[in-house]
């Protein structure tokens, strides 16, 4: 699969998790509005990059679109799902580096609290 396609493939899901997870959250702003706080004392780790809601929809969807966009994952080889923000990871890649890099990636995603890759094999002819 070329980076094109790759590149295409991981903007549309992209755009779908983010089409569909605004109007799945989608709740009467008024009501959920927090109070007003003072935020020049809040520190780096209190703030949050979104409103949103991590859910692990989100994260295999974005887990996915990641691997699909980088050169050095077969991201369709690659089966994500996501329990809990736990990120398991199975299906064959063709090296060890490319096994390990599937991993960092899963990891490197927001809310991801663990990532299981036991069912994530490599090839035996690639060893």
């Amino acid at each position: 699969m070329s980076t094109t396609t790759r590149t295409l493939l991981a903007s549309a899901l992209t755009l779908g998790l983010a089409l569909s997870s605004s109007a799945a959250f989608a709740q009467d702003a008024a009501a959920k509005s927090p109070p007003k706080t003072d935020h020049s004392a809040m520190t780096h780790a209190d703030r949050h990059d979104s409103n949103e809601p991590v859910t692990d929809s989100w994260i295999t969807t974005k887990v996915k679109a990641d691997l699909l966009a980088s050169s050095n994952v077969p991201g369709t080889e690659v089966k994500v799902e996501t329990v809990n923000g736990v990120v398991s990871l199975s299906g064959t890649v063709a090296t060890k580096a490319e096994h390990d890099k599937a991993i960092a990636t899963a990891k490197g995603i927001k809310g991801v609290t663990r990532v299981d890759a036991a069912a994530l094999k490599v090839s035996a002819a690639k060893r």
